[in-house]
């Protein structure tokens, strides 16, 4: 039975801060009530201090060095936002975080900083059930945007993308304290509630994680509809947030930020918030080459089509919702903000930073909210249960949005040439390029088992691949096993045992297991705990007697269940389901194709004969896995053509 009463420890962080835009620095003050829920006595609480990551010879840069040093693919491993940008880094440039005080229940505590974490050494241990109370003053620079946080990226030209930017209390669950240094991968925290207090140059405009609590001081399209707003006197404007039940909060500013905002059908916020600075837009114009800029004619034009493709970011997220929440389970928070900043994509609770308006990246991004933002596994210890859950259901939202587009576009020129293109994407299997993705890997030796902690992979390759194309294949791959209704079931029945719950590896697994009634840890042993690969064949066909016999051959170490399709000559097609032993149990039936179930394949067996009626003149192809959802590394012996 999986646990989804399992405890865990709640925040409630009271956060004030003041930002000096022209140092880049601010300081602040943070209360932190924390309760410990578990059965354990802490001794010690630790923090994470990311910034601190920003600053020469840091783990993050020795690592990023360290990985440039290998070449695959004629190309340098390394993060190329990263490279070796920290080591070059200026006094005025690095980011840090200083704890200048820290008090637990009004007593001075005692601490070190050992890097990107504080170590407290507390003078009355938290016992099982109890609550103590953090008061803390700490200091801030905000570094140059290198990874995820920072400033002044030239590519956004946004100011400030605040993320990882607080003292963080550590994750401390059934496996103890988590005190993870920043040096490349993502995140874990603490579920709880924040009130969080900015005060910053009123000219800057804020979104980010939570609900503004001062709307009509603040405006900037927050303020209800048809208002006046009424903001303080002075050159600081004090922006008031609270987001409850989240694990982390991240804010972005900038002056040239433009507000654009819509409802869903059940009535929750979309925000979009973008950089519409037009002097930057104009530079972008007079850079483009003479071909692109011919196509914009002007730069009006260049405008335009930037301000129309934030617009469709958010009439594609009002579009997509109901999908969304149909297919994955429904979002808990009243809003969600789509804001400019960082230095691709990244997920927070409530918001992303995005650098453009690529829908690729919105929706992978925003169903991060999903599978991180709801779900909050340990993205260190099981990044493929993030990256590749997200990655799985962005295919499908994507595939969903294009099927919008073209009824669209039908409807308004049934001729239109596009809708070939539209129609090729529909029609393609969602889940393609991850599997070319896996199966390259492979290809390059580089696999590593998906349960490799994430910064300890030993290529960003290996681990982009495994984390983001490996788990997504789990999925496709589950709905080959299970049938892909029971997938789709399963995905439901996760998110209502274990939305805010951090789960696990096994406690999806379980899920998967009650809900498809067959046993399913040895897909986890195989395809996560390990790299072997599957690889199955035909290996022979032949006339015996009255009896059409077909040998299928294991030449991998992964064993699988095989759904083989005869077509015969009269064009009837059958489909022979083999179940692998280890099951026990069945997929339903997936098609109208008469099916027949037959005797599991033992995984100590290299062979399996199948033994049919009838003659072998009557076939004309034989196939494993017709549907494509095989993770087969050698597919060319899954087919025999018989003439």
């Amino acid at each position: 039975m999986a646990q989804s009463d399992r405890w865990q420890q709640h925040v409630n962080y009271a956060i004030d801060v003041n930002m000096n835009v022209q140092t880049n620095r601010f300081t602040g003050t943070q209360k932190l009530e924390y309760t410990n829920n578990s059965p354990d006595t802490l001794k010690r609480v630790f923090y994470h201090l990311y910034w601190n990551a920003f600053q020469p010879n840091s783990m993050m840069d020795t690592r990023s060095r360290e990985l440039g040093k290998t070449i695959i693919n004629k190309k340098q491993d390394w993060d190329p936002r990263v490279k070796d940008r920290i080591l070059n880094l200026k006094p005025e440039e690095i980011g840090y975080q200083k704890v200048l005080s820290l008090k637990m229940n009004g007593i001075a505590q005692k601490y070190k900083t050992e890097e990107t974490i504080l170590v407290v050494d507390l003078n009355q241990p938290i016992l099982p059930h109890a609550k103590a109370v953090f008061d803390m003053v700490f200091e801030a620079q905000v570094p140059l945007q290198i990874r995820r946080s920072g400033r002044d990226n030239p590519q956004t030209g946004v100011r400030y993308s605040m993320s990882q930017w607080y003292p963080k209390m550590c994750e401390y669950d059934y496996e103890g304290w988590h005190p993870t240094p920043y040096v490349a991968r993502e995140f874990y925290g603490v579920w709880g509630d924040y009130d969080v207090k900015i005060t910053i140059d009123k000219k800057y405009m804020i979104g980010g994680t939570g609900y503004l609590q001062n709307p009509q001081q603040i405006g900037f399209g927050y303020e209800a509809k048809g208002t006046t707003v009424n903001q303080p006197a002075g050159n600081t404007l004090t922006w008031h947030f609270i987001a409850p039940n989240v694990h982390d909060f991240m804010w972005a500013a900038d002056p040239e930020f433009k507000h654009l905002s819509a409802q869903t059908a059940d009535g929750k916020t979309i925000n979009v918030i973008y950089n519409r600075d037009p002097k930057k837009l104009a530079q972008e114009f007079e850079a483009l080459k003479p071909a692109q800029k011919e196509f914009y004619q002007n730069v009006e034009n260049y405008i335009k089509n930037w301000n129309d493709r934030w617009q469709e970011v958010l009439n594609a997220a009002v579009q997509e919702m109901p999908y969304i929440q149909k297919t994955f389970g429904p979002y808990v928070w009243k809003q969600y903000s789509f804001v400019q900043g960082g230095d691709g994509g990244m997920e927070y609770p409530m918001a992303t930073l995005i650098n453009g308006p690529s829908l690729g990246t919105v929706f992978h991004e925003w169903m991060h909210s999903w599978y991180q933002g709801m779900m909050a596994t340990n993205e260190s210890e099981y990044p493929w249960m993030d990256e590749g859950f997200t990655s799985y259901a962005e295919d499908l939202v994507t595939r969903d949005y294009t099927a919008f587009r073209r009824k669209k576009m039908a409807a308004a020129n049934p001729a239109d040439p596009r809708l070939a293109v539209l129609d090729s994407v529909i029609n393609a299997q969602p889940h393609e390029s991850a599997y070319k993705s896996y199966f390259a890997l492979v290809k390059l030796g580089l696999q590593e088992p998906l349960t490799t902690h994430a910064d300890h992979f030993e290529t960003n390759a290996a681990y982009s691949i495994s984390s983001y194309s490996k788990g997504e294949v789990f999925l496709e791959q589950l709905g080959y096993i299970t049938g892909t209704k029971t997938r789709d079931q399963i995905l439901l029945q996760y998110y209502r045992e274990w939305h805010l719950k951090h789960p696990n590896a096994n406690d999806f697994i379980r899920v998967a297991e009650k809900v498809s009634n067959m046993k399913l840890d040895w897909y986890k042993e195989y395809w996560i705990n390990t790299t072997k690969t599957i690889d199955y064949g035909i290996d022979s066909v032949w006339q015996e007697g009255s009896k059409t016999k077909i040998r299928l051959v294991n030449h991998g170490k992964m064993p699988m269940p095989i759904d083989l399709q005869l077509t015969f000559k009269n064009s009837k097609k059958t489909l022979h389901y083999i179940p692998m032993y280890l099951m026990f149990g069945d997929k339903p039936a997936e098609n109208l194709v008469p099916r027949v179930v037959e005797q599991a394949w033992k995984w100590t067996d290299p062979t399996y004969t199948l033994t049919l009626d009838g003659k072998l003149s009557d076939l004309e192809w034989i196939e494993i896995d017709p549907t494509h959802r095989l993770a087969d590394v050698n597919e060319k012996d899954n087919f025999l053509e018989l003439r």
